[in-house]
């Protein structure tokens, strides 16, 4: 059998990946000529990602995976805008999840896909020829054919949109921002707030602050520096901040670097949040700081993939597109694409029938698409809902009442 995957995104070269370690005819198009040179800052990998991952490559690469990656172990921590600690989350410490860099993980399944990535590739479009014989369409070359093209190429989906007629998600209404800040350059004041773990700042007027810490050099889930590859190689906070959609924070999405982390400050002190929460952002490498727009599809399973199942199919975001707010989406993308290798695995085997291992692939997608979106979605709804005259007076009346809570707890 051989198989086309559209996109080079973590899902599309686990799938790859996978394909290749089985014995299957792949090939992997992306239109990136460096899969080093991609947005996005870390990802984390639950225990049902890692066991996914575990079945598409060797165990080498899953070795120096988790040399790379940091361990998740303290409590996350929700913060209000004046930096007051409102709760904890669950504790961590018996949780498999690891958080890694996206270029690390991406280098990685590449170098797993090996020559049948193939890079500087422009997709244009997918269809089937005369016989019904799936093609792949490029910008600058001759079409290729296949048994069967995957969609891997994520929220704007060009396979997904063929298949299903039109847009597969839509604007989930929130903007969101995104940096890094090295932990030595924050006061040592904020050092100790933030600590080692993950937290949230909601404020009034949809004004968010996700902080997320990584430092996979000094605290990796496997320790064999021999092995380590992470392009993060000191503690550091990756954060994103979230706003809801308007004109005023539309217009953000134009600026670079530091007019952008500039701006960005700003608009959180007009919302009043203290002066030492906005360190983070203020001290934030201002190359790393970008912008960009939450897009999700509909948490109704039913709602997704939305066509009947044929020799093209798609995964991941170009199914089931997720704000980041859950950090699963990655996660999903990747259980996706060791779910259809095992049903093409039936195929190979001679116990189904290609149509039918796509049909299941697709059913056991929805459910898993539907379960990530529930979970994305109440933060944004959370951040959304504190954005009316009502939200925004609850939000600023309760904050101190937890924060006094929080404080008779320790």
């Amino acid at each position: 059998m051989r198989v086309l995957v559209v996109g080079g995104g973590i899902g599309g070269l686990a799938l790859g990946a996978g394909l290749r370690r089985r014995g299957f005819e792949v090939a992997v198009f992306d239109r990136d000529t460096d899969v080093a040179a991609t947005g996005g800052y870390h990802i984390t990998l639950d225990g049902r990602a890692q066991s996914a991952l575990r079945e598409m490559v060797a165990p080498q690469i899953m070795r120096r995976l988790l040399a790379s990656a940091l361990r998740l172990r303290d409590r996350d921590a929700f913060w209000d805008r004046r930096g007051r600690l409102l709760g904890r989350g669950p504790d961590l410490s018996g949780d498999a999840g690891v958080d890694v860099d996206r270029v690390t993980l991406r280098v990685l399944l590449a170098e797993a896909v090996g020559d049948d990535l193939r890079l500087g590739r422009t997709v244009s479009g997918v269809d089937r020829d005369g016989d019904g014989v799936p093609r792949v369409l490029f910008a600058d070359a001759a079409p290729a054919s296949a048994d069967l093209v995957v969609g891997a190429d994520g929220t704007h989906s060009l396979v997904a949109r063929h298949l299903a007629g039109g847009p597969t998600n839509s604007p989930a209404g929130i903007i969101g921002f995104s940096g890094r800040t090295l932990r030595e350059d924050l006061s040592p004041g904020e050092r100790q707030r933030l600590g080692t773990r993950s937290g949230l700042a909601v404020g009034p007027r949809g004004a968010a602050l996700y902080v997320g810490f990584l430092d996979p050099v000094g605290n990796a889930a496997l320790d064999a520096p021999e092995l380590r590859m992470s392009v993060t190689t000191g503690p550091t906070y990756i954060w994103g901040a979230m706003f809801p959609e308007s004109a005023v924070t539309d217009s953000l999405r134009g600026l670079r670097q530091g007019a952008l982390r500039a701006a960005l400050v700003g608009r959180f002190r007009e919302r009043g949040w203290a002066e030492h929460t906005l360190e983070l952002l203020a001290r934030a490498d201002p190359h790393s700081v970008a912008a960009y727009r939450f897009n999700a599809a509909s948490t109704r399973a039913a709602d997704l993939a939305p066509w009947p199942a044929g020799r093209i199919t798609a995964l991941g975001d170009a199914v089931h597109a997720t704000p980041p707010t859950a950090g699963m989406g990655a996660g999903a993308a990747i259980r996706d694409a060791a779910a259809l290798l095992r049903h093409l695995g039936d195929v190979a085997d001679g116990g189904t029938a290609p149509v039918e291992a796509v049909a299941r692939f697709e059913a056991g997608m929805r459910r898993r698409g539907g379960e990530i979106l529930t979970l994305a979605m109440r933060t944004v709804r959370l951040v959304l809902a504190t954005d009316t005259a009502l939200g925004a007076a609850a939000t600023a009346a309760t904050t101190p009442l937890l924060a006094a809570a929080a404080r008779l707890r320790r």
